[in-house]
């Protein structure tokens, strides 16, 4: 088996698509905006940390 999502048929050598071998769009979604949703709110933190020791 290979890891691509889309696999050549042997007997008609058309393009099958298997769904199960991706994670569904939404939730690629949700995880790509909760990533870059924690990296800003962690850098905002340092920014307030960083300015709050500022001597």
């Amino acid at each position: 088996m290979s890891d691509d999502a889309t696999a050549v048929n042997d007997t008609t050598g058309v393009k099958e698509f298997r769904e199960e071998d991706r994670a569904p769009m939404g939730m690629t979604f949700r995880v790509f905006i909760y990533l870059v949703a924690v990296h800003f709110i962690v850098a905002f933190f340092f920014l307030l940390f960083y300015l709050g020791g500022a001597k």
